[in-house]
This record gives structure tokens, C-alpha cells and sequence, in this order.
């Protein structure tokens, strides 16, 4: 045999026995795992059915685990009756014994962990985020889940009664209208009290450029320990929005419902036959009766179809994501000819590289409404009306009865054209750079453009404008810009127990806005509605007019951020703000902020509470912030404009207008600075309360106001100046509980509670002086011309009604009624308060919120007119005045001051999950009911009147827009591969 053979014979009988060995590994593995091995699969959930992707399934004692998929789901090799168990950050971790005997999957419901969410909490703290566990200063979150949900128009009502000290008030039913915001009370006379809005990581913005269904979680600010890093917009608080971006894997998800609304309330006027046995019994032998019986009121309404629709896709991997979404709103009022239709779209983005050192992000909102402004008049005439007079006439006509505010109100809604629009865009570019592993640098550059655009056309036949003015027409718009460039540095360094963060910025800021507006009266056709202005020919000094407006900030800012043993934490922030809207001496201003906590719960000395006391940090801030909305771009400059008069230049030889100072300069003009001292204590208790304790005390000084000055040595009588001083002292609990959990059902509640206190400490200075300024205009309502029903002076809160006090009726009907004018209450709350409930059981869900004000007086001005004895027969009075006993006509006193308390039922949603076993991981299917009832003891149609502003805070005055309770069918589903 030639070697070549034997290398082949070798080369066989070494494959043999080496098949052999193989047949004999595969017996023997095959036997050991037939004796102890078992494949398992399974699914892990959060505890609302939720799948969890990245949890991780480990059999007990070994090293041996795998993380599940993108809907929850894993597999894993084990032996036969180990223990395995589920965990996911944040949530309590989970086991389970493998049955050897069963082929069926294992899954994990996890509850979440209260205590332990609550320190992996990332919170944006403006400029950057923190673990809730390392905060110092006030910051509420709200995540996307816990937002208030229902047929919402305007973002900011998702807030409603979800965060102690933050009070929004939504006075009318109107679905065009917004929400009034204030924190912790309003901090000025003539500027704006709403807090500044900051939407990922981009300052300023409007809120209304996100949309409910986009947002991930809203962390506010409330302190100035936390806001003094914005500087000089940061007066009023900071809420910041974080949107939903791309996740891991691909994700398709709807939500939609359609919902039917009907006016929740009434003025309960006189019927038709009440109005004609009120006449016969009096004897009213010049009323009039025309034959119909109309109920003006319910004319004017309509049974509101609301529907909203969003789609969103999400797609994403450790590299880079996307997300996009399309949503819809129709909200119908329950007005005839209102409603708000908005079409909106979201899409953003992050890609990174360089071994991930190096993080794009870009994204873009955009949004158009289209509404229809109300003539708010129709109200009063629709209480002034006899109900017997008919709609139409026997002709068809509108019907028109001559007399004083008693126009046709439905005549008045129907031949009126108002077509509004409102457009926004805002986009957004940011990249982040890491290097020498401790540092991180940011640049964000975005732009925001907001558009408004007003049409309103009035017929030649329509009553008032339109008959008076033989048909009018007006066109307005008006567009912001806004830009911004900001960009800072992290560093961030961990040495033994000690934990570093500091960060230093720069941002500038530019803001340009420019309108115009034109109207023409005249028209000898109404073909053309408002799109042909030139067609009227009447023209007046006036009918045109434009504007335009440009304002700078520029900032520089820092914040130092110390922590050690995560027992003891220090912040620190500083900004320098120089705005073009301050006077020349005083163009920058300096914010400072400190604050320090204490993890009380995390010495040793407590460790025998554990059991019981979770969570106990203590922390104290100190701020200054500032408040610039209120200058304007050019209030520090001395500024000409058109005088009423005109001369005659006889060069010429004709009549040319002439120009004058309007404006004073005042070179020391500058923001209104509020310095706010805090304590708060963060608490867990038995490992199912968490909850939070804050008092404050917040001294706004500098107050912008417009005071008189002699002339001379003043060219104009005003002057813009900063004298005033304002207080707000308050307290604020939140308190979230797992009140029950089992495996199948569960009990979860939220409570917040907020009181302040109001007082304008300071009005005057030896430069520019007032005792009192009278607001609350009754001006326009009869015999009440030039008279006020507010004061603003030292001494009492913004909105203190000052009167008369009535003590009754005497024996003729008139009002008995005090010799001197007094404090009569005011518009302030003395309480605020949310609530919210959330149950499951099984597949089921239960959810209701409700949110209250207490405390605040309103004038019911309504109440005040319509209560006339001089009424009737011209008009209608209310039902409650026929035994009302007065006989006196309308007087300003405390008889028409209300309580004006309530506590509204906002939502209650009852809702089911569809066990379903495709790639659909949830479809749920839901019925809501919203404004379900209201408990007050106020006696107009809705107690939550407007209380903010100078001009008529607290007056309730035939702004009688009904609010609707709406009752809807929704459906949530998601499909993630």
C-alpha cells in the first residue's frame, strides 16, 4: 500500500470515529437535556398590559439571561423546575417556577415601583436633565399617560388640574379660545403672567405648535431656584415640553374618537306663556305680544359633532430613529357657526456617529387652524328679547323689532361671514458632541413663524355695521419670527462619592413682527365679500394701517450642579440678559440662583424607618428672575406719531397731517424682578405614597405701570415706569398613591392642593405716584357709565371689587345699602385643587379627574342687568327675578358679588383592552365623558370666569358662551414589529 492509500484509509477511519463521536455527543446532550433542560417562552407586560421591550428574563443564581424583543417578548434554555426571573427598571421584579410537565408560555406582569421610578426619573431642567432623586429645586412632572385627555383645542388644558400651584382657567366654551395660565399667582399689572414655554429644549415658543398626542412629558418649573437659569423670561415659571421621538424597532399607532356635545347650562329666562302671564298679572298694557314662542337662547346653539384623528409611525435602532404624525381636530361648538378645525403634522429625527460621540437631532411642527370668531353680542340680545317674537316673519325674513340692543341675534350670527386662520411652524436643528468622556457640547439653532389672518364681511342687509355702513368688510394679518442659536458645554465627573456637573451657554434671540389690517365700507354689491376692499367707497382716516416691530436678547448663562453619596446635592445658576427692550441704563440684568437638598431617608440614623418611610429629602432655593414681556420693543425711546389735527402748509396749498410725541423716553426702563425663596420636603411612604410639600414666598419689585406726569417738563402725559411691588405666598401638596394591587385589579389616585395669597405691596415712589387705579370697567352697561367695580392698591390683592355692601331689600324693593365703599372680596382663589383616579381590573380601565377653584368672588354682571325691574314688558328678565322682590333698577353693590367656588367632574373614561394575538400589541376601545357636572353654588351658566388681567378680571358680563358636556366613542391601537 502506497502512501496516498494510507492517507486516504487514515483520513476514513478518522471520519468514522469521528462521526461516532459526534452520533454519541448528540445522545448524550440530547439525554441530559430530555433529563434537566426545558425551552420557555413568554412575554413580559407593565402592569397596564403594555408589552416591555429590553426586560430582562435570567433563570435564578446563574449568569444565564436574555433581554426581551421589541414587543416583549423572549425564549430561554433552563432547567426543569429552576426559578426565572423578570425585572425592568422601575418596576418591581418578578418570579416564576418553570413546570416541567408544561409547554405553556410564562408571563410577567410587572408593577411598577413607585419609589424606584421616582429616583431613575429623568427630568429637563432647562439646558440639560437630571434624575428627579438629585433635584434642589420645585419641578413637577407630568408623563404623557398622566396628562388630562378628552376633546382638548388648546395644549395647555392637558395641565388642568395635574400640578399644584399652577392654575388655568378657561372661560368660555368657545373651541377657539385658550386657557389663561398662572403659577403660583400672577407676578404683574401690565405684563404677562403666563409662564414662559420651552418645547425640547427650544425657548419661547407657542404652545399650541405641539399637539396633545406628540407629547411625552411636561416637567414645570416652579421656583426660582429652577427658572433663574432663563433669566429674564423666567418670572412667571418654565414649562417644558419633551416630545415623543423614534424608539427601537417599528411602531404604527392610531388614535382617534368622535364625540357629541350639547350646551351644559342656562340663564333660565321667562318661557313665552310665563313672559304673557308675568304681562296679564301686571297689567302691562303696552306689551306686545307677536305670537311665537322662542327660546332665543337654545336658537343660537346647535348639537356639537367633534371628531379627532392621529396616526404616528415610529421606527428606530441603537444609530438612529424617526418619528412622525398626522393629526386632525374638528371641534364643533355648540354655538351655530363656531368651531376650530386644525390639521397638524410632526416629524423629527436623531442619527448618530462617530462610534456614537457625535448626535444629530432635527424636527419640524407645523399646524393650521381655521375658526370662525363669535359676535359675543348675541348673548346680551338673546336675554333682552321677547320670546314671543318669532325668528322669521310669515315671509321668511329675519324678523326685526326696532329698539335699543334689540337686534335679531340669530339674525346677527347667520348674515356675518368670519373665516380666521391661524398657521405655525416651528423647526429645529441640534447636534451634540461628546469628548474626553466628561464633556458634552450642544448647539441649537431653530426658528418659529406664527401667522394670523382675520376676514369679516357684513352684508349691506345686516343689522348694525352692516345696514349703518351700507355693507362692510376687513382683512387683518399678522406674522411673528422668532430665531434663536443656542449653544453650551457639560461637564460631568464622578470622583469616589462625589458626583460634578457644570454647564456654561450663550443664546441669542431675535424676534421680528410685522401686520397690516384695512376696512372699506360702501359696498353697492355684497358679491364680493371681503376680498375686494376696494370696492367700497367710503373711505375714513384709519381704514388702513400697518406695523412692525423687532426685539433682540442676548445671554449668557451657568449652572454648577454638586452631589455627594446621593445624600447631599447643591445647585447653583447664574444669567446675564441684555435685551434692546430695556433703556439705556440698564441694559443687563443679572439672575442669580442657589439651592441645596438633603436625603434625609438615605442616613444611617434612618435605616430603622425603612419599613415605612421610603423617601425624605428636604430642600431650599433661592432666586431671582425677571420679567421683560411687559416693556415692548420701543417703550424706553421717545417715539412721534400722527396727531389727530392737521395743518395747513401753504406751500402746497392744502392739509397735511401732523406729527407729535407720543411717548416719553425712559432711559431707565427695565424687566420687573421677582425674587422667590422656597422649602420643600419630597416624601415616600409604604412603598405606595410619594408625594411633595412646597411653601414659597415670591416679591416681584419693579412693577411696569403707565403713570401720569406734569407737562411740563414731560412733552406727553404718561410714562411707562417700573415702581410697584407685588407678594405671593403660598403652599402646594401633591400626593400619588397605589392605594391597591393585585393581579388583576388595581387602584391608583393623584391629589393636588395649592393656596396663595395675593398683595400689592408698593404703587408709588417720590418720581411717579397713585393711590389707586380703578379697573373693572362697568362702562357700556345701563346707568353705569364711567363707573368701576375693582381697585388696584396697597394693600389688597389684583381684582378687589370696591362698592357698597347691600345687607338686603327694604319694604319698597330697593336695595339697603352701606354709606362708604369697601373691600367686597376679590377675584383671587383662596384654594385650588385636582384629583384623579385611575382604576383596572382585568382588561378593563377606569379613569376620572376633576379639578376645582375655591374662594374667588365674581361679579355677576349678567345677573346685575337682567335682574331690572324696568325690563319688562320691552324685554325678558330671568325666571328667579319674578320672586325676587326688587324693584330698583341695576346698583353696583355686593348683592351681585358671588362665591364662585366650584369642583368640576373634567373626564370619566371607561375603557377595554381586546385580547388580541397578532402583531396588533394593544387596541383599546373607550367611551369619555367630559364636563359631566359641576358643583357650585354660583348662579350664572358657568362659574369659571375669567381672573386675570387689569380690564375686567372676575366680571362675569354676557360672556355667557355655554360650556358643552360631550359625551365620546374613541379607539387606541398600535402595531409594533
Amino acid at each position: 500500500m502506497n502512501n496516498k492509500n494510507k492517507k486516504i484509509v487514515l483520513h476514513q477511519v478518522w471520519a468514522n470515529k469521528s462521526l461516532l463521536l459526534m452520533i454519541l455527543m448528540l445522545f448524550l446532550s440530547a439525554g441530559v437535556y430530555a433529563q434537566g433542560k426545558k425551552l420557555i417562552t413568554g412575554t413580559v407586560y407593565d402592569n397596564s398590559g403594555v408589552p416591555l421591550a429590553g426586560a430582562t428574563v435570567k433563570e435564578s443564581g446563574t449568569k444565564n439571561a436574555v433581554s426581551t424583543d421589541f414587543v416583549g417578548k423572549f425564549v430561554l434554555e433552563v432547567a426543569s423546575g429552576s426559578t426565572i426571573e423578570a425585572a425592568f427598571m422601575g418596576f418591581n421584579t418578578k418570579t416564576a417556577q418553570v413546570d416541567a410537565n408544561s409547554n405553556a408560555p410564562i408571563n410577567f406582569r410587572l408593577d411598577s415601583s413607585v419609589n424606584m421610578l421616582d429616583d431613575i426619573k429623568i427630568v429637563s431642567v432647562g439646558y440639560g436633565t437630571m434624575r428627579k432623586s438629585d433635584l434642589t429645586g420645585a419641578i413637577s412632572t407630568v408623563s404623557a399617560d398622566n396628562l388630562a385627555k378628552g376633546t382638548i383645542s388648546s395644549t395647555e388644558q392637558v395641565l388642568q388640574g395635574k400640578v399644584a400651584g399652577l392654575t388655568l382657567v378657561k372661560d368660555s366654551g368657545d373651541p377657539s379660545y385658550g386657557s389663561s395660565i398662572r403659577l403660583r399667582g400672577g407676578t404683574s399689572l401690565t405684563a404677562s403672567n403666563n409662564p414662559l414655554i420651552v418645547v425640547d429644549g427650544i425657548a419661547g415658543v407657542d404652545i399650541n405648535i405641539v399637539q396633545p398626542s406628540d407629547v411625552k412629558s411636561i416637567d414645570v418649573l416652579k421656583d426660582a431656584s429652577a427658572t433663574a437659569i432663563y433669566g429674564s423670561r423666567g418670572a412667571n415659571g418654565v414649562i417644558i415640553i419633551t416630545t415623543k421621538s423614534g424608539v427601537r424597532g417599528v411602531s404604527v399607532t392610531y388614535n382617534g374618537y368622535s364625540g357629541v356635545g350639547t350646551a351644559s347650562n342656562h340663564i333660565d329666562m321667562l318661557s313665552a306663556n310665563q313672559w304673557r302671564g308675568y304681562v296679564r298679572e301686571n297689567n302691562m298694557k303696552d306689551a306686545i305680544d307677536y305670537g311665537a314662542n322662542t327660546n332665543w337662547q337654545k336658537e343660537l346653539e346647535q348639537t356639537a359633532i367633534s371628531h379627532s384623528h392621529t396616526l404616528s409611525i415610529s421606527s428606530g435602532n441603537g444609530d438612529s430613529g424617526f418619528r412622525t404624525s398626522l393629526s386632525y381636530l374638528d371641534n364643533q361648538g355648540v354655538i351655530k357657526s363656531t368651531d376650530l378645525k386644525r390639521l397638524s403634522a410632526n416629524l423629527n429625527a436623531y442619527q448618530y456617529i462617530l462610534n456614537k460621540a457625535v448626535k444629530f437631532d432635527t424636527g419640524l411642527f407645523a399646524s393650521i387652524d381655521k375658526f370662525h370668531p363669535l359676535d359675543y353680542r348675541i348673548f346680551e340680545r338673546a336675554f333682552n328679547l321677547n320670546p314671543t317674537i318669532p325668528v322669521r316673519d310669515a315671509n321668511g325674513n329675519f324678523t326685526s323689532v326696532g329698539g335699543t340692543l334689540y337686534e335679531n341675534p340669530v339674525e346677527i350670527q347667520t348674515n356675518r361671514t368670519a373665516d380666521n386662520d391661524r398657521n405655525r411652524l416651528l423647526g429645529y436643528f441640534k447636534s451634540e458632541a461628546k469628548f474626553f468622556n466628561d464633556f458634552k457640547a450642544v448647539v441649537n439653532l431653530s426658528m418659529e413663524y406664527n401667522a394670523n389672518k382675520g376676514n369679516t364681511y357684513k352684508p349691506t342687509y345686516a343689522v348694525m355695521e352692516g345696514q349703518t355702513e351700507d355693507g362692510y368688510a376687513q382683512k387683518t394679518y399678522g406674522e411673528y419670527v422668532t430665531s434663536q442659536v443656542e449653544t453650551y458645554l457639560n461637564y460631568t465627573k464622578t470622583l469616589g462619592k462625589s458626583n460634578i456637573n457644570g454647564m456654561v451657554g450663550y443664546s441669542y434671540f431675535e424676534n421680528i413682527y410685522e401686520g397690516f389690517g384695512a376696512q372699506r365700507s360702501g359696498f353697492v354689491t355684497d358679491l364680493f365679500s371681503y376680498n375686494n376692499l376696494g370696492a367700497g367707497y367710503n373711505y375714513r382716516l384709519g381704514d388702513v394701517y400697518s406695523y412692525k416691530g423687532k426685539s433682540n436678547l442676548v445671554s449668557l448663562f451657568a449652572r454648577a450642579n454638586y452631589s455627594y453619596d446621593s445624600k447631599y446635592m447643591l445647585t447653583a445658576t447664574i444669567r446675564k440678559d441684555g435685551s434692546s427692550r430695556f433703556g439705556e441704563n440698564n441694559k443687563w440684568g443679572t439672575f442669580p440662583s442657589a439651592s441645596a437638598a438633603w436625603k434625609i431617608s438615605n442616613e444611617d440614623f434612618m435605616k430603622s424607618t425603612e419599613n415605612w418611610l421610603t423617601n425624605l429629602k428636604l430642600r431650599v432655593g433661592y432666586g431671582v428672575t425677571g420679567n421683560q414681556d411687559g416693556i415692548g420693543e420701543y417703550k424706553s425711546l421717545s417715539i412721534l406719531g400722527v396727531g389727530r389735527d392737521s395743518y395747513y402748509d401753504p406751500a402746497t396749498d392744502s392739509w397735511s397731517l401732523a406729527y407729535s410725541p407720543t411717548q416719553n423716553p425712559n432711559p431707565d426702563l427695565k424687566w420687573e424682578t421677582t425674587e422667590q425663596f422656597n422649602i420643600g420636603v419630597d416624601f415616600g411612604l409604604f412603598k405606595g405614597i410619594t408625594g411633595s410639600f412646597e411653601w414659597y414666598s415670591k416679591n416681584t419689585k419693579d412693577l411696569l405701570y403707565t403713570y401720569e406726569v406734569p407737562q411740563p417738563p414731560y412733552l406727553v402725559g404718561t410714562m411707562l415706569a417700573n415702581v410697584g411691588e407685588l407678594s405671593n405666598k403660598g403652599l402646594e401638596l401633591t400626593l400619588n398613591a397605589k392605594i391597591m394591587e393585585r393581579e388583576k385589579f388595581t387602584w391608583n389616585a393623584n391629589l393636588t392642593m395649592a393656596h396663595n395669597i395675593q398683595k400689592i405691596e408698593k404703587l408709588s415712589n417720590p418720581s411717579y405716584k397713585t393711590d389707586v387705579i380703578y379697573s373693572g370697567s362697568l362702562h357700556g352697561l345701563s346707568g353705569m357709565s364711567n363707573q368701576y367695580s375693582q381697585i388696584i392698591a396697597e394693600g389688597y390683592p389684583v381684582g378687589t371689587f370696591w362698592g357698597y355692601e347691600a345687607s338686603g331689600l327694604d319694604a319698597d324693593g330697593k336695595f339697603i345699602l352701606g354709606t362708604e365703599k369697601k373691600d367686597l372680596g376679590n377675584v383671587q382663589p383662596d384654594f385650588s385643587m385636582g384629583l384623579g383616579m385611575d382604576f383596572t381590573y382585568g382588561n378593563f380601565d377606569l379613569g376620572i379627574s376633576g379639578y376645582g377653584l375655591f374662594g374667588q368672588k365674581v361679579l355677576n354682571a349678567t345677573n346685575m342687568m337682567l335682574y331690572d325691574p324696568n325690563r319688562m314688558a320691552a324685554y325678558n328678565v330671568p325666571d328667579d327675578f319674578v320672586g325676587s322682590g326688587i324693584k330698583s333698577p341695576p346698583t353696583f353693590s355686593s348683592y351681585w358679588i358671588e362665591d364662585a367656588s366650584f369642583f368640576r367632574i373634567q373626564s370619566l373614561t371607561v375603557g377595554y383592552v381586546i385580547p388580541l394575538k397578532s402583531k396588533i400589541s394593544k387596541l383599546r376601545v373607550y367611551m369619555m365623558g367630559e364636563n359631566l357636572a359641576v358643583f357650585t353654588n354660583y348662579s350664572g351658566v358657568d362659574p369659571e370666569v375669567n381672573l386675570s388681567g387689569l380690564d375686567n378680571p372676575g366680571i362675569d358680563r354676557f360672556n355667557n358662551y355655554p360650556r358643552p358636556m360631550t359625551i365620546s366613542f374613541g379607539v387606541n391601537f398600535s402595531i409594533n414589529n
